[in-house]
């Protein structure tokens, strides 16, 4: 029962380098049982990221954090996101404010995806993405190894216009093979945002869903005026911030929700 969000040590995780799509970057792993991609939000692998990837662990299952922006271990400060975004904006492997694009970096993730799913039980592997990577989880359903994207709080591109709140992050030929791998169940995805994050607008997740139907599930928190949650107006990082390890807090029960579709998509035995 706690009144902040729950942390964890980066420094217990094994660090690797891997190499794909012609980038490298650290990769931490722990666990045991179907892989999961935890991909971090901005500003990168914060002790609160820790934090979820520790408890998918504890859930019985190998996880993998790529680190491809940020210090490792180093805490969230306002100046360290502004620092951190400023650098991702002109980042050409991210591509932050362009429309209907492939995205590099989803390349390097697709390939940590096969190599995990190569070596973990399961019908694939799943990847979370959040905040500034939101998107990039289901544009990793390109490949064959994913069986779920989790989109959580996916804010990219930038919705500085009406075509961009409405992006999904992908270019149409990935959107376009993710739906035909959802239309034959190879696929599901999840999406999570807080009702009154205008950085993750509701028009994304509406041309997801128009594509990809019944195989794309939607969480939204109410953080309205007077929610049951006590969240803010300001609320956006669903699955790390916000969590309270409180049952019945919504946070803690849309984790849960992860959790379980996680365990249906990848076939992981609740023993």
């Amino acid at each position: 029962m706690t009144d902040t969000a729950p942390v964890g040590r980066v420094q217990d995780w094994t660090r690797s380098p891997f190499t794909g799509g012609g980038q490298t970057y650290d990769c931490y792993e722990r666990g045991q049982g179907p892989g999961v991609v935890l991909v971090p939000e901005v500003p990168g692998f914060t002790p609160e990221v820790a934090g979820l990837a520790e408890h998918l662990v504890a859930e019985g299952f190998t996880v993998v954090v790529p680190s491809p922006f940020g210090t490792p271990g180093r805490v969230a400060s306002t100046g360290y996101v502004v620092a951190t975004v400023a650098s991702l904006c002109v980042a050409s492997e991210f591509r932050a404010f362009a429309l209907g694009a492939h995205r590099p970096f989803t390349d390097f993730l697709r390939a940590l995806a096969s190599d995990l799913a190569g070596r973990t039980p399961g019908r694939g592997v799943g990847v979370i993405g959040m905040c500034f990577t939101g998107g990039f989880a289901l544009a990793a359903a390109v490949d064959d190894s994913v069986g779920a994207a989790v989109l959580s709080q996916p804010a990219l591109p930038f919705p500085v216009s009406k075509r961009h709140r409405a992006d999904p992050a992908t270019s149409p030929a990935e959107l376009d093979r993710i739906a035909e791998r959802a239309a034959t169940g190879s696929v599901c995805a999840l999406g999570l945002r807080f009702t009154r994050d205008a950085a993750v607008p509701a028009a994304r997740f509406a041309t997801i869903s128009a594509r990809l139907g019944d195989a794309f599930r939607v969480i939204e928190l109410d953080s309205g005026p007077g929610n049951p949650g006590g969240f803010s107006k300001g609320a956006h990082s669903v699955l790390t911030h916000e969590v309270r390890e409180r049952p019945g807090h919504p946070a803690f029960e849309a984790r849960g929700q992860v959790v379980g579709f996680l365990r249906e998509r990848l076939g992981q035995s609740r023993d």
